[in-house]
């Protein structure tokens, strides 16, 4: 797991340029930090230890986990230099692949997934390699035979890959992070996005395509990048799709367990985030079937008993007998409230992520690895607004209904509400179960902008699916990728810790996907997920409402309250005046007191502390030729 960089372009980019990329992945890879490149298009391509100058590069900050030795850092080359691999992730259950590879001739110097990954490409190529990983990953492959730079995000969406492209000027860089990228921009390019701000307000975070920024992207997940050394040309395309594995191999129960012994590999201490939910309970269940009871586990505690679920999580541990530690959340965040929207980097208003960022940090002094539940919801249909949405499931063969659109008010009412609904189509109408401002409210927010009812991509060849199947392929393509495991990554990486989703692995999604629909969709749901948990019954999963992993915020708005003083006017001008100084001065007013527009208001802090921090960034980051 480490934190990733690169450029290829014929500017010669300085030193402070580079400095400033690198110090932006630093915390995602504290163990070591290495760059590669040349000055020259047809200069060596080598490690450097003097930056400055390089037209080309690639920037690797480590976090150690398999061989921890100097030898399995990165960027990692070949035995002549010809081709170059920089990654961010974790593969996993590769050892089979490695010996038929030593077999047919392939040296190997380290027990790294890294050097396999090298080895893999040489033998295989990248069509051929990419089938190979079964794991997370960002990882870029540089094949200067073939003149290439090959760029991958992995199936699932865990890690994160962003990229700025100039075709015409040749030009291409990637990295984790969109504040590792714009050091690299030219000036005149580091402007935001009109499109990505609103797209902040109306889901809470940016889903890619986009980001923050008008000319970086983020890359989709299971999409792959190829860029032309020589032609400066870019092309994209879809590597993977989830499909049911039919082939009788391994029953989905089985392939569970597989994929949870599988991440428990590490050469360093490997931990798990336990709630009282099912998820993560039988994640720990199941380490403990297997003989992995040694493992630590690690509960957020909150001081509000409405919210706390720690003491059911320690009893469910000692009932494992696995050690549980409780990790009590300030009650007042708002000291660490710019580290942690910086450590988002850019805006992103999950209230959850102030809880994740804490138990992170606490966890990270006992073990470099944790296991996590992200995923099971997504599955097994357990969010309660997939129920929400598939009562007017009647709607999907009638036509949408735009006249209906409601006009822009700071308040909406319900009938205002509604219409929007009915102003789209059933599966359009979808993201706005789980939204952050509204239609009405952000087109009075930025009168002179026109927003969209949403952001999200809407799955092709959804013909012949269920309703249910529907739902969760679009949460497949956005809210997973693009909300839950971007928080995830962000907030364990930014204290070097990497986290790893057991049933997130491919192919236990893919028996997942093939279990008959009366077992995979129950209510309530997840009973065939927790039917693998040998203790369900005393744990009682289904007797008590589900939880989520939210602070209160209306706690924390209180703390967070001075901040309010002046937003109006410092919104509208970072953001250029798309958002109105006056319509945001009402709707602090009237969100303050109306009932309902807490979350909308965290909102607004979080973007305009985003915004200051990108906007100095980008600014301090100077020219960069």
């Amino acid at each position: 797991m480490c934190g990733i960089a690169g450029f290829f372009g014929h500017r010669s980019i300085a030193a402070v340029t580079i400095d400033a990329m690198r110090s932006a992945i630093a915390r995602r890879g504290p163990d070591a930090f290495h760059v590669a490149g040349s000055i020259r298009d047809d200069s060596t391509f080598d490690r450097q230890e003097n930056a400055a100058g390089l037209q080309r590069a690639l920037l690797h900050a480590r976090l150690s986990i398999r061989d921890l030795r100097p030898l399995a850092d990165q960027p990692m080359r070949n035995r002549d230099g010809s081709v170059w691999l920089c990654y961010n992730g974790e593969v996993y259950g590769w050892e089979d692949d490695k010996a038929f590879l030593q077999r047919n001739g392939h040296e190997f110097f380290s027990t790294s997934d890294t050097e396999f990954i090298l080895r893999g490409y040489e033998h295989w190529g990248w069509a051929g390699l990419l089938p190979r990983l079964r794991g997370m990953f960002a990882l870029v492959v540089v094949d200067l035979r073939l003149g290439k730079v090959f760029c991958a995000r992995d199936r699932l969406g865990l890690k994160p890959l962003v990229y700025y492209h100039d075709g015409a000027a040749g030009e291409f860089a990637f990295a984790s992070l969109v504040r590792a990228v714009v050091p690299y921009l030219p000036p005149a390019k580091r402007g935001f996005s009109p499109e990505g701000i609103d797209a902040y307000l109306t889901h809470r975070t940016i889903p890619a395509p986009r980001t923050v920024f008008r000319h970086l992207q983020r890359l989709e997940n299971a999409y792959c990048l190829e860029f032309t050394l020589a032609t400066g040309e870019l092309k994209k395309w879809r590597y993977w799709s989830p499909q049911a594995l039919t082939d009788g191999q391994n029953t989905w129960q089985a392939e569970l367990d597989h994929a949870i012994a599988l991440r428990t590999a590490a050469d360093r201490p490997v931990g798990l985030f336990l709630s009282s939910g099912i998820d993560s309970t039988v994640l720990a269940s199941r380490l403990v079937e297997q003989g992995y009871s040694n493992i630590r586990t690690f509960t957020a505690a909150f001081n509000n008993p409405a919210l706390d679920e720690s003491a059911r999580a320690a009893a469910i541990a000692s009932r494992l007998g696995m050690q549980n530690e409780r990790i009590v959340m300030p009650h007042d965040p708002a000291g660490d409230f710019e580290q942690i929207v910086a450590d988002l980097d850019e805006p992103f208003a999950d209230p959850s992520s102030f809880p994740t960022w804490y138990l992170a940090r606490a966890a990270v002094d006992d073990v470099k690895v944790v296991l996590c539940g992200d995923g099971g919801d997504e599955l097994f249909a357990g969010y309660k607004r997939y129920r929400q949405h598939l009562r007017s499931a009647w709607r999907r063969h009638l036509p949408a209904w735009p006249k209906l659109r409601p006009p822009p008010a700071i308040v909406p009412g319900k009938r205002e509400r509604l219409a929007l609904e009915a102003s789209l189509g059933w599966l359009a109408a979808y993201p706005l179960r789980f939204s952050g401002i509204g239609l009405s409210e952000r087109a009075a927010l930025q009168p002179d902008f026109s927003p969209r009812p949403h952001w999200w991509r809407i799955p092709e060849n959804l013909a012949g699916r269920t309703p249910i199947e529907q739902l969760l392929a679009v949460d497949g393509e956005n809210y997973l990728p693009e909300y839950i495991l971007r928080k995830a990554d962000l907030l364990t990486m930014a204290h070097g810790l990497e986290a790893r989703a057991p049933l997130l692995d491919h192919i236990f999604v893919g028996r997942v996907l093939a279990m008959p629909p009366a077992e995979r969709f129950s209510d309530p749901a997840k009973r065939a997920l927790a039917g693998v948990c040998p203790q369900a019954a005393e744990f009682a999963f289904f007797e008590r409402k589900k939880m989520g992993f939210n602070p209160p915020v209306q706690t924390l708005l209180q703390s967070l309250h001075p901040r309010l003083e002046g937003l109006p006017a410092r919104l509208a001008a970072t953001t250029d005046g798309q958002l109105s100084a006056a319509a945001l001065a009402q709707a602090v007013n009237a969100w303050g007191t109306e009932r309902g527009y807490g979350e909308q208001l965290l909102q607004l802090l979080i973007l305009d502390e985003s915004l200051a921090q990108l906007a100095t960034w980008r600014d301090s980051a100077g020219g960069n030729g």
